[in-house]
């Protein structure tokens, strides 16, 4: 029987979680989910489930999708990977363009799992320093890797998706292994969101922040914390200097409202306009490392993105919330 428009719909989310780990970009990503939906739609009548299941023929045509778009792509990345950290008080310098650097995505559109354990396994692989360690990876390797190791796949599965041999995955596979080896970062703290631990640590990052106190700040970051903001190259070393970073200003009035980015904690950073209404200025992903913050990434130019993250367009202003406290 040929798969219906529900049993396509429902491997929205692992196609997405799939493909961003491929590509790196949301709209990629987003182009190639609803392209392997469409084609898989008008493909239907072809699916043979004596050949293998949905799974796997879906899976195919998004792979086949996406090496057509990562062919002749520079490797995207993060902003430490591009050179030595900046001096503190040094200029940012000029943006560098979108496609340079991995983006961030949110939870909802990279988790489907509800278990506990497999929520876990699913963050995990799609933190951003996971993703931009595959970027390492030639395209098929790449997608070697992710079949394999991350979704689960056997070996014959992932030749049939990537109309490979069994061996050749197989050796694609371990050269894919030594090169995250060789580019594989320090984890994050594996907290699920809302855990007390995580919740009270971000509540504390989100008073000293809007209240610019360096040294609250500099008792939450780890010494060796870093702080990003592409598109520009400029990145900074050090809990101390971020701290004196955000005390010195720039961020007069701005707020913070939770949400969850690659798997890990974040926040929607709004900024006041000049009649003091809160709109949307940046995505925010905050990396925990042993219970303090190691690495913050500002990603500007995301305003337009608050809704994908749960966000709202406007946040009620400190005046305007007492207000209604007082009604």
């Amino acid at each position: 029987m040929p798969p219906t428009v529900e049993d396509l719909e429902a491997l929205r989310i692992p196609l997405g979680a799939y493909c961003y780990r491929l590509l790196g970009s949301s709209a990629d990503t987003d182009d190639a989910v609803q392209e392997a939906i469409v084609r898989a739609h008008l493909q239907r009548e072809r699916f043979d489930p004596a050949r293998g299941g949905l799974r796997a023929w879906v899976f195919r045509i998004a792979t086949n999708i996406c090496l057509d778009i990562l062919r002749g792509a520079r490797r995207r990345a993060l902003c430490v990977d591009l050179g030595p950290a900046a001096v503190p008080g040094a200029d940012l310098g000029s943006p560098l363009r979108p496609e340079n650097f991995v983006e961030p995505m949110p939870d909802a559109r990279l988790v489907a799992a509800r278990d506990p354990g497999e929520v876990a396994v699913e963050r995990e692989s799609v933190r951003l320093a996971v993703v931009a360690a595959l970027q390492y990876l030639p395209p098929r390797q790449r997608a070697t890797l992710v079949l394999r190791d991350v979704l689960g796949f056997s070996a014959a599965e992932t030749a049939g998706v990537l109309g490979a041999s069994t061996a050749a995955v197989t050796s694609a596979l371990q050269r894919a292994r030594e090169t995250m080896d060789r580019h594989r970062r320090d984890p994050t703290d594996a907290l699920a969101p809302g855990d007390p631990a995580q919740r009270e640590l971000l509540e504390r990052y989100v008073a000293a922040f809007e209240a610019h106190d360096p040294v609250r700040l500099v008792a939450l970051l780890r010494e060796d914390a870093r702080t990003s903001m592409p598109p520009f190259r400029w990145w900074i070393e050090g809990g101390s200097v971020i701290a004196r970073l955000v005390a010195a200003g720039g961020c007069e009035g701005a707020r913070l409202a939770p949400t969850a980015v690659n798997g890990q904690p974040g926040f929607g950073q709004y900024r006041p306009d000049d009649d003091g209404v809160l709109r949307p200025f940046a995505i925010v992903l905050v990396e925990p490392r042993d219970g303090r913050i190691a690495h913050l990434t500002t990603f500007l130019g995301t305003g337009g993105r608050f809704g994908e993250f749960g966000l709202p367009e406007v946040l009620p202003r400190a005046t305007d919330e007492l207000a209604a406290a007082g009604t």
